[in-house]
This record gives structure tokens, sequence and C-alpha cells, in this order.
């Protein structure tokens, strides 16, 4: 039973506790590998914050080493990610007012408040808001993180220490400061480029970010770059953690509690798209709410290691499916390789160029930049480009923080418009019998007397009047009035809301007085209850509720047969006393004066389901 909790409480725990060795060759290989990559960029990223180069390497070994036990996907590697990095640079930088050790001190109270708001979050099973962000929000973030990180890696590579901090300025004053470029710290750079794209094109599965960074770090030391004023990484420290405790204001830890919360959403939303993917690839699925405490657990890990929150890596992801990696053991295997680093050969690492490392930041961060995909959206869907376009711009603009506060709220306000003025269809039948909405174009007919109505939202408190308009308004453009009109209950009536009700109760009275029968079709136990609990009194003859289309158009034509025969029987005894006579004369027939058979409807043959 206790073995039973702890494994539904860390996945990945019975993975490693059930392990075949027939996997672990292609674990440790897969694992070296990673560590390979996540060596340069881990350091990239640190650089990118302003921090210390080895907290990068910090931020990847406890995290790797609890997101082994607790995640569920066999493939992700987590650490740090761009658009991570990125929205702490931006909450923190302004708070810390130049001081590192403040700064560094934040980055860990954010990192750990990422984190429990991904336990929170996951104690209430909130895995399902990883589709909050939708796709084109996300396009659009990522994007502008990426231009965001490239240009402000320009001074690195061109060694140019004038521009300006923000997007738009930088971009103004580059120009103008290209004139103070250092020749030898771009070529450094442009050297590191090459190497990196010569040997992704010879042998496209070598670690070629690593590789390239090693040649930088050896002609570092050969050659004293220092001297011709290339600057490097400098002093790392000892290797073990170690941060001062600064003397700060606490009301700024206020202040990152909503960039915290933007941070949780936001990489918890990048990384269930990556968990999801690479899952489907291979074959399995993933747990949401399991996969959101693991990201809760892995942030808090790094913040405790001194380092910053981290998030699904989707470049080192690839290269552990590439090498074939089974299990969560690769992340153990990469951990322990950055450990081995850190611990043994800090001291190298001290010799990085640093144009070598803004270059390395710009290739990795240039996988993130996708126009093409961009510009298709404006093909399939217009609204969905415009929402990718406009997070773009206002990243860039307004910064990375209010800029998706911004896209979220203009995509929060499409979609309230699409639900408080849907779109609508009547429905009719094919020669099948079978279900469709119709069209002038595609030959649906209507059944005789009957308007099936479909309303495209769910009904709420402010789109109810616009259904009631909707409503009547196709009642009324009818050659011939309908006796009945059938709602598609199961889209429309999702919850009790009394203003949906109240509405009802009027739609009913309104119709009642037209002679027009009301039928709810599906959800009928839901419905039945929700009309009782809002004290709807109804008759069979005003408002019907039944379980779906198929079957309320059956029961109409039920009645109308019955009626017709009615009919039928009244013709014939009317007939039939026709032909007694009175005073030995045949009297009129009764039919011929009143006519009492009505239009018969033409007969509809349905697929029951």
């Amino acid at each position: 039973m206790i073995k039973a909790k702890l494994f539904a409480w860390m996945p990945g725990l019975e993975t490693l506790f059930n392990y075949q060795l027939s996997d672990l060759g292609p674990d440790v290989k897969a694992g070296l590998s990673v560590a390979a990559v996540a060596l340069p960029v881990a350091i990239a990223y640190a650089e990118l914050m302003g921090m210390n180069a080895i907290v990068g390497l910090y931020s990847c070994i406890l995290p790797m080493f609890f997101y082994a036990l607790f995640g569920t996907s066999k493939q992700l590697i987590i650490g740090p990610d761009a658009a991570t990095c990125a929205v702490i640079a931006a909450a923190v930088a302004p708070l810390a007012m130049g001081d590192d050790d403040v700064r560094w001190q934040l980055v860990m109270v954010m990192s750990f408040m990422t984190g429990i708001w991904c336990l929170i979050a996951a104690k209430f099973r909130l895995g399902t808001f990883a589709d909050f962000l939708s796709r084109p929000i996300l396009q659009g973030l990522l994007n502008g993180v990426a231009l965001t990180i490239i240009v402000s890696q320009i001074s690195k590579v061109f060694g140019i220490s004038t521009l300006p901090a923000g997007f738009i300025e930088r971009l103004v004053a580059l120009p103008l400061a290209l004139k103070e470029t250092h020749i030898p710290t771009l070529l450094v750079a442009v050297t590191t480029l090459a190497i990196t794209l010569a040997i992704k094109r010879v042998r496209s599965k070598w670690p070629s970010l690593l590789i390239a960074m090693i040649l930088a770090t050896a002609a570092s030391v050969a050659f004293n770059l220092e001297q011709y004023g290339v600057s490097t990484v400098g002093d790392l420290g000892d290797g073990l953690p170690y941060v001062p405790l600064p003397d700060f204001p606490p009301g700024l830890i206020r202040d990152l509690v909503i960039p915290s919360l933007n941070l949780a959403v936001i990489s918890f939303v990048s990384f269930m798209m990556t968990a999801r993917s690479f899952a489907s690839k291979n074959g399995y699925t993933v747990d949401a709410d399991q996969e959101l405490r693991a990201l809760g657990v892995a942030n808090i890990a790094s913040a405790l290691a001194q380092g910053f929150a981290v998030s699904a890596a989707s470049s080192r992801t690839a290269v552990n499916d590439m090498m074939g990696g089974k299990t969560q053991l690769v992340s153990i295997v990469a951990a322990l390789t950055i450990l081995a680093v850190l611990l043994f050969s800090i001291n190298l690492l001290e010799y990085i160029p640093m144009p070598a490392l803004g270059m390395v930041l710009i290739i990795s961060t240039f996988s993130l930049l996708s126009f093409r995909s961009i510009f298709s959206m404006r093909k399939r869907n217009r609204q969905a480009f415009f929402l990718c376009v406009f997070t773009l711009c206002a990243v860039l603009v307004v910064g990375l923080i209010s800029g998706v506060g911004l896209a979220v709220l203009l995509g929060l306000l499409q979609f309230i418009r699409i639900i408080f003025r849907p779109t609508d269809q009547l429905l009719g039948v094919d020669e099948q019998g079978m279900l469709h909405s119709m069209a002038p174009e595609n030959g649906i007919q209507q059944i005789d007397g009957v308007l099936i109505y479909r309303f495209n939202s769910p009904l709420t408190y402010f789109n109810v009047n616009y259904f009631k308009e909707r409503l009547n308004k196709h009642i009324d453009n009818q050659l011939k009035r309908p006796a009945w009109v059938i709602v598609d209950a199961a889209v429309s009536f999702t919850h009790n809301d009394v203003s949906v009700f109240s509405a009802l109760n009027d739609i009913v009275t309104s119709l009642k007085a037209k002679g027009v029968t009301l039928v709810l079709a599906g959800r009928r136990t839901s419905v039945k209850r929700w009309l009782e609990q809002n004290k709807i009194s109804r008759s069979d003859d005003d408002l019907l509720v039944v379980p779906d289309i198929y079957f309320a158009i059956r029961l109409i034509q039920s009645k109308q047969q019955v009626q017709i025969k009615t009919v039928e029987d009244r013709k014939s005894e009317a007939d039939r006393k026709s032909l007694e006579t009175f005073d030995g004369e045949k009297t009129e027939p009764l039919n011929s004066k009143i006519d009492l058979e009505p239009e018969q409807p033409k007969e509809v043959w349905l697929m029951c389901w």
C-alpha cells in the first residue's frame, strides 16, 4: 500500500524501481548528449539575466533529478528556458536596481513562488489550464522573446557597450553604434557561428554548441584573448551554491506575486506542449496534473539550489529523443554529468569568451523564431493571425510581462465576443434522414411544420437575449409558421443559469401564444431538473424535453400521424352519416363544407443511434 502511494506520487520512481538493464546503454548515451547541449545553454541563460554564469548550472542539476522522480514524460528534459529567463529578467531587473546580490535573491524568491503556484494548481487539479494561453498567443510570445534575446546579445557580439536596454531603443541606436564595433570580439563571435554551422552540416548529431564553446575557451586560454579586449566570463566561485543574503525591503516580494503567477502559467503551457508532443510521438500519454506537480517541485528545488525557474527545454528534449533515450534515467545521467563539471572543471569555464557565449545564446534562441507559422495562420484563421501578431508587437513594444498581459486580455475579449454573438444554424435532413446544417447550396430540406435550431454557444446571462432575437427571427422568416420548434439543448443548455431559464419561460409563453410548441433536445435529465429548480411549470403542449433531436423528430411525426388518423376517422364518420337519408333524400357530405384535413407532412426516415 505504501509503495503504491509512493509510486502514485512519484511515477518516475516506479520506472526506475522496475528499470530494465536493456535501456541502460541508450539512456546513458542520451544523458551525456543532453548534458553536452545543456552546459553552454545554461551558462548563456544565466548571463542573459545578468547573473553569475554558474547559476545556470545550479538550475540544471536538482530540477533534472526531481523531475526524473515526479514527471510522467519519458523524454522531457527540464532546465533553463528562453521564455522563462526573459520573464524573470523583466520582472526582477527593475526591482534589483543594479544590485547583483539583490537580483540573485529575488530570482530565487520568484522561482520558489512559481513552484508554489504550480503545486497549488496541481492540488486543485488545474492541469487542464495548460490550454489557457492559446497557440497564437504562445507563438507570438516565443517569437517576441526570441527577437528580444537576439537583439539583447548584439552588444556582446559586436563588443558595443553603449546600446540602451529597450528593444526599440536598441534598434534605433544600433546603426550609429556599429562604428564602435570591437573587431577582435566580432571575430570570436563569427568564428563561433562558423564552427557551429560547419559541425551541424558535417556531423548533425554532434553537440555543435559545446564543441564551439570548448574551442573558443581553448583559444581564449592559448592566446590570452583578454589582452586584445575580448571579455570572458570571469570568476565563477568555488563551484558550490552560495549567495549572501542582502537586506532588501520585504515589499519587493509582494511585487513578485503577479509576475510569478504569470511565469507559472507561461512555463506550464510551454511545458505541456513539449511533453504532449513527444509523448504522442512515442506512443504514450502524460498526466497534466502530475506534470504540474513535477514542474512545481523542480522549481522549488532550483530555488533551494540557488538557481532560477525552469521549464521544458525543447532543444534538449529533442536531443534526448534523437539519441534514443528510453526512461527518466536520462535526466539523472545528465544532472550527474553537469555536477561533475561543476565540481571538477569549474575553473575552465572562467575563460569562456563573452562573444562566444552571446553567439551560442543567439543560435539556441533562433529556433524559437517561426515567422512561417505565423503567416500560415493568416490563411487559416485571420483572428488567430491578428492575435499572434498583436502578442509579438506587444512584447517588443511594451515589454514581456505587460505584453503577455495585453495579449491574454485580447484573447479573452475575442473569446467573449464569440460567446456573446455566436453563429447559429437551422438544421434539416438529407435523403437518408441524416441531420445537416441548411444552406442554399447543399440541398438540405427542412421538415414540414418543424424548425430545428442550433445556437453555437452555451447560453448565459449576456447572450440569452440574442438567442431570443435569433430564434424569433428564424420563426418569423418562415413562409409558413411551424407548429414545432426544436432547439439543440446539448449545445446551449450546459449549466443552470437563472437568467437563461427566466428568458426560456418568456420564450415558451410567446411561442404558446403563436400556437408553437418548443422542444428542447438533449441533456434531458439535467434540463428537467433545472426547470424544476427554477419553478417553470409546463405542459406537453407548451414545452417538451427529449433526449436528442432524432427522438424529437420521431415524437413529432408520431403526434402528426395521430392527428392525421383522427382527422381521417372524423372524415369516415362524416361520410357514413352522409349516406343516411332524411325523408328519403341523400344529404350533402359534411366534408364538402368543412375541410378538416391538415397538410400531409412529408415522411422522413431517420437513423436511430
